[in-house]
């Protein structure tokens, strides 16, 4: 896409004046992301905010240990400030973003946008707006790794795949599933067993079929 016209498509953009949007035209940059690549975090510095032009990032927690805790999912159109969190001050996490498929992203600059947000009382909203959504994802993330049972944690995601692809076949392996859903391989390996001897999926190499969605929303 054109920087152009990934510009236009902040969500802010119409609410700049003139000299502003030619600032932050001049301090921001279009990124390409190939499939598994790291886009945040491992000790990099701030990367600033983002909007998804192309594709599907994942956004996660990293453990000392190397364990991740996915917190959310970013999809085309999407902005995500928690990579900015030189801005947003009162962050006190690193999170990291990595690329689940070919993608593309349009970046602004930390120093650019919290000027901009300074002058800008719409930008500003926006801001606090968007960090305000996604920590309500990642406690929506952190309910369900805490309270909620393996086969409906399972279920939820399932279903949730099946709603956002609108395919019953949800071509991914058992240890994609386990670092979407913070669990253990062995554990999804298992769970899907039982699902699949109940008649609620079909296992195959590489991919899952749901063969009833609403005996397993159910679950």
């Amino acid at each position: 896409m054109e920087k152009e016209r990934a510009l236009a498509l902040l969500p802010y953009w119409e609410r700049l004046s003139g000299e502003q949007k030619q600032y932050i035209a001049a301090h921001a940059r279009m990124r390409r992301c190939a499939k598994g690549e790291a886009v945040h975090g491992y000790g990099e510095a701030c990367l600033g905010t983002v909007l998804i032009l192309q594709g599907t990032f994942r956004v996660f927690l990293l453990s000392e240990e190397g364990r991740e805790v996915t917190l959310f999912r970013l999809g085309a159109g999407e902005p995500c400030v928690l990579s900015a969190s030189c801005v947003i001050r009162q962050i006190t996490f690193d999170t990291h973003m990595v690329a689940e498929s070919e993608g593309e992203l349009l970046v602004v600059g930390s120093a650019a946008f919290d000027r901009v947000a300074e002058e800008n009382i719409y930008v500003k909203c926006f801001l606090y707006e968007t960090a305000t959504r996604r920590f309500s994802d990642v406690m929506w993330a952190m309910q369900q790794i805490l309270f909620l049972k393996m086969d409906r944690r399972l279920a939820l995601f399932l279903l949730g795949e099946y709603e956002r692809t609108g395919s019953a076949e949800i071509r991914m392996t058992h240890e994609q599933i386990a670092v979407h859903i913070s669990s253990a391989r062995e554990v999804v390996a298992r769970m899907l067993k039982r699902f699949e001897a109940d008649g609620l999926v079909c296992l195959r190499r590489g991919s899952i079929i749901l063969v009833r969605p609403e005996a397993l929303r159910a679950v």
